[in-house]
């Protein structure tokens, strides 16, 4: 492989993952956009994006911090797979149950909407569609 190869900076790329249910599969993602995994019930998504890439992100992360901070987070395990590149610091919204309210959004339930609401209070720029 060359220099070329191993430093791809617009994908991320997990070859052979193993975790779980997944049988050494190899998948390509764009980095900077929003990928959502979909499928069967038991198909491995929660393996892939909890399991390997989020598991392998985090280890990542810890690993970069001192020794004296580590001690006092848990040891993460290496998720069983071959290579990833491409892995940014990893953030992962909680996969639980709630009740099921029909105004509910994916922010919402997932809390992520009062962070995006400070967002763009911050960055935000005001814009009026009648007077321009």
């Amino acid at each position: 492989m060359s220099a070329k190869d191993t430093m791809n900076l617009d994908h991320l790329v997990v070859k052979g993952a193993r975790v779980h249910n997944l049988k050494n599969i190899t998948v390509e993602m764009p980095r900077n956009s929003l990928v959502v995994f979909t499928g069967l019930s038991g198909s491995g998504k929660s393996s892939l994006a909890f399991d390997t890439i989020f598991a392998e992100g985090q280890r990542r992360y810890v690993e970069s911090l001192s020794a004296y901070a580590r001690q006092f987070l848990g040891q993460v395990d290496r998720p069983d797979v071959d290579f990833i590149e491409g892995l940014s610091p990893a953030v992962s919204i909680d996969q639980k149950s709630t009740n099921r309210n029909p105004r509910s959004t994916v922010g919402t339930i997932t809390e992520i909407h009062d962070y995006l609401r400070l967002l763009w209070a911050r960055i935000g720029i005001a814009y009026c569609s009648e007077c321009g």
